[in-house]
């Protein structure tokens, strides 16, 4: 299917910068991965984004919803560049990029697995979790866990997929969301602690990985995730300000600053 009309959209910018662990990019530029089930190959010519293996209903129940399109982000950059000059630059940088809407399971698993770890390390073991214990889709792809699926393993039982000191997370996190005692659907409405301390429940999650579930998973986009790299981006581009500062779209700022931070390590050379 086609979809035309697209503005503020780069797919290497929002599918390559931190945020979702299952995409690849191919030869030509376009993109193939899995969300929400479903397997895509994405190509953007232009206005016009292509999405092979999806059909209109595909693209209202999920695509539309899944890189946010119905959201004003050339908007939301001129509110957050009038915060700062470096804000200007670091949301002009990188104006293809969006907040992608995740499914909640795999947004926490895979940021459990985010800790201590670079994003070439993650996405090989969020390979081997899918292909270990996802659904066949075709071929070399296959279906994120559910977290009942993981829930009913033991940490020998996890060792293939080569995730360390993190396979008791992952499995706690599948316990404790597949059991009930955290409801994340419910952290979508929940005040922000409220919703933070109930993901920190999980044995292993911090205030960090809390974050950034509930960002990418949730939509929640006044989260602003702070990990080493951020806590030293945030001190040496803007030493004035604090996350508070960035308001109800911080969580998009954060991503700005991350790519653009990512991107100029010569900013940050002492």
């Amino acid at each position: 299917m086609t979809i035309t009309n697209i503005t503020n959209l780069d797919l290497a910018q929002t599918l390559d910068c931190g945020q979702a662990f299952r995409w690849k990019e191919n030869d030509d530029g376009s993109f193939s991965g899995v969300a929400h089930g479903r397997l895509v190959k994405l190509s953007l010519d232009g206005a016009t984004l292509t999405i092979d293996g999806a059909d209109d209903s595909d693209y209202n129940d999920i695509w539309k919803s899944y890189f946010d399109l119905d959201r004003d982000y050339a908007g939301i950059r001129t509110k957050l560049a009038a915060i700062h000059p470096t804000m200007k630059q670091a949301s002009e940088y990188a104006p293809g990029i969006r907040i992608l809407n995740q499914e909640p399971w795999e947004a926490l698993c895979s940021f459990v697995i985010s800790q201590n770890n670079n994003i070439p390390r993650i996405k090989l073991i969020v390979e081997r979790l899918c292909r270990e214990f996802g659904e066949q889709i075709d071929g070399d792809w296959y279906t994120f866990p559910s977290a009942e699926t993981i829930a009913a393993l033991t940490p020998d039982e996890l060792a293939p997929i080569k995730a360390g000191f993190r396979s008791r997370y992952i499995i706690d996190a599948a316990r404790k969301t597949a059991g009930g005692e955290v409801d994340l659907e419910s952290l979508r409405t929940a005040d922000i602690e409220t919703a933070r301390n109930e993901l920190m429940k999980i044995t292993g999650v911090g205030v960090k990985v809390a974050n950034c579930t509930l960002l990418y998973g949730l939509h929640r986009l006044d989260c602003f995730p702070l990990d080493v790299w951020m806590k030293r981006a945030m001190a040496v581009l803007f030493p004035e300000l604090t996350p508070e500062d960035f308001g109800e779209y911080g969580g998009i700022a954060q991503q700005y600053i991350f790519h653009y931070s990512r991107m100029h390590p010569e900013l940050f050379k002492d």
